[in-house]
């Protein structure tokens, strides 16, 4: 009987997976940050908390009063 020399599908999904991994634990940044910016762009943000940032930082509110002009009664002439 012959030996199967073929890799499986999942046996190359693994090895593919362990060479990126190498790959990316061999990665050096000149400062954090640039390691920062990399993670970043390689990191996605899960759905719920893009929906909550959306709405935290969603529409135009109106500035507020400033506490001297509150205190004074606002700009008189």
């Amino acid at each position: 009987m012959k030996q199967q020399t073929k890799l499986s599908e999942q046996q190359q999904q693994q090895h593919a997976a362990e060479q990126q991994t190498q790959q990316q634990s061999a990665r050096e940044f000149a400062n954090a940050e640039e390691m920062l910016r990399y993670d970043a762009a390689h990191t996605p943000v899960p759905p719920v908390i893009a929906q909550r940032l959306q709405k935290s930082t969603g529409g135009p509110t109106e500035p507020k009063t400033s506490w001297w002009k509150r205190l004074f009664g606002g700009t008189h002439p």
